[in-house]
């Protein structure tokens, strides 16, 4: 394992993956001075870090080939497995000795295992360090990061961590994707609590902005409110996370709720509630869709109440 301290002038460092939450936390390593190489499937989703300066590669392994740490966020397992593995194109292939990879993405247990185990076989070394905080997180570089792996490389990467949000060191590999897992099991029942709680407001008549307010400093207040109150207010579901992709998170946590042999109910509606989105077509909506599966359960619209929210 290389040793040499991480800065901007003797790290290179490699991006794969510039969606909503890639395109902001890859901005934040160039705008620290560092060399940035990216990939992304979608070319035009990469332009604008392109035009800060990142260098643009034809494939993972050729951002790895230019790195001497790649980081990756990308949507599904079976794209982790493809951008880090794959034998002819994959970031481990073209990664040289002592190099580190660090997937981002939400993913299996069972798969950070693996790629860190493929990673020592290569004398390299690979954490597992998915996030939490959605868009607005990572625009702020204030993103919650579970990493999983040597300890020793977690703490050599905190300089870059650094810009992308607070660390928390929670095992060995495979074990940033338990804390996202169990993070993301939280959250799940906390939206339903939100929206379910909105739609009372309503049905009582109260106005949802003002219950909101009122409940923001109590025991209810919650990060989740204060992140998609006032989106659901102004109709705004634009996605910070995508609904498909907390119901593939929503899924590996039931697998391995089955595997491990464990009752999860508020998980398991959560689940059922985001995958109705899914079938009525709001899928690429963001998280905070979630109302529109209580209203359609109710046959009520909170619609009236956006009309009253402030537009800031």
């Amino acid at each position: 394992m290389a040793t040499e301290p991480i800065s901007p002038s003797a790290t290179r460092v490699g991006w794969i993956g510039t969606g909503i939450m890639g395109r902001f936390m890859a901005g934040h390593i160039i705008n620290a001075g560092y060399t940035l190489t990216i990939f992304n499937r979608t070319l035009s989703k990469a332009q604008p870090l392109v035009d800060m300066g990142a260098h643009l590669a034809q494939s993972p392994l050729a951002v790895a080939s230019q790195s001497d740490v790649v980081f990756s966020i990308v949507g599904y397992p079976s794209d982790v497995r493809s951008v880090l593995l794959d034998p002819t194109s994959g970031a481990l292939s073209g990664l040289r000795h002592g190099g580190v990879l660090v997937d981002m993405t939400t993913s299996e247990p069972s798969l950070a295992d693996e790629i860190a185990a493929a990673a020592a076989s290569k004398d390299c070394a690979a954490i597992d360090a998915p996030v939490s905080g959605g868009d607005r997180g990572a625009k702020n570089g204030t993103l919650a990061i579970f990493a999983g792996g040597d300890e020793t490389v977690v703490k050599r990467l905190s300089p870059l961590f650094a810009l992308l949000g607070k660390v928390n060191y929670m095992g060995a590999p495979g074990k940033g994707q338990f804390a996202k897992l169990a993070n993301q099991v939280v959250i799940a029942s906390t939206m339903m609590g939100l929206v379910e709680g909105m739609v009372y407001a309503h049905k009582a008549g109260l106005e949802v902005r003002l219950f909101l307010d009122a409940i923001s400093t109590g025991a209810a207040g919650s990060k989740s409110l204060d992140l998609h109150g006032s989106r659901i207010l102004k109709r705004d579901l634009e996605p910070g996370f995508y609904v498909n992709h907390f119901v593939k998170d929503l899924g590996i946590c039931l697998k391995e709720c089955q595997r491990m042999g464990l009752a999860l109910p508020g998980l398991a509606l959560a689940q059922q509630l985001y995958l109705s989105l899914k079938a009525h077509g709001e899928g690429n909506l963001g998280t905070q869709a979630l109302i529109l599966a209580l209203e359609r359960l109710n046959n009520v619209s909170l619609e009236s109440a956006a009309a009253a929210a402030p537009s800031s």
